[in-house]
């Protein structure tokens, strides 16, 4: 029940082309935290590679007090992990990038991302890797770009209930075989918990 209750709401760029397949919550027995492992259909980048995995795993993580609040959600963003103190801010929300499903706290200030991992950036390779989209379009289906300017890039606006989509609940701090038996083997096997440490970005 609590993996549901705080199970985070998700707003995805409004023109994504890849649905969400599957999500595995994760609760953590020696930690008050929860990890929400969320399943997207494919990546736009890169899905020519042979032997790529065929799918896009992407975390997020809720810290909660002892009456069930969230305190703290912590982000998988390209490498990265974010963290951003949740308090007295309700309901956890996610806003989720165009085709590569990076994960950012709901409204974030853009210049507090990484340095090589600006929103901005990842907008211009969409135009840049525009060959490597078309390549992945010959293997999988997908887009064939993002064929709109960056104020759209930024419009997360398509909600997703979250809440109603988690299709399995693990109680564990090493979630692997529950993971492959949901997702299959390989997936991508992204960070199963942040660091201790609240201060990092």
């Amino acid at each position: 029940m609590l993996a549901r209750e705080l199970a985070p709401l998700l707003y995805v760029q409004r023109d994504e082309w890849f649905p969400l397949e599957r999500v595995v919550a994760v609760v953590n027995p020696l930690r008050p935290i929860i990890a929400y492992h969320l399943l997207w259909r494919d990546d736009v980048h890169g899905s020519w590679v042979p032997f790529t995995v065929p799918t896009d795993e992407e975390v997020v993580w809720v810290g909660y007090s002892p009456t069930h609040a969230p305190t703290d959600i912590w982000t998988y963003w390209h490498g990265s992990v974010l963290h951003t103190n949740w308090k007295g801010h309700g309901q956890v929300a996610i806003d989720v990038q165009w085709g590569k499903h990076g994960s950012l706290p709901h409204g974030i200030i853009e210049s507090d991302l990484p340095t090589w991992r600006k929103l901005n950036l990842f907008y211009a390779l969409t135009w840049i890797g525009l060959p490597d989209i078309w390549l992945g379009d010959l293997t999988r289906p997908g887009p064939l770009c993002f064929c709109h300017g960056y104020g759209r890039y930024r419009d997360f606006s398509k909600l997703v209930l979250l809440p109603n989509r988690v299709d399995a609940v693990v109680r564990a701090v090493d979630a692997t075989a529950a993971l492959e038996a949901v997702f299959g083997h390989p997936y991508s096997r992204k960070t199963p918990w942040p660091a201790t440490d609240q201060s990092q970005p």
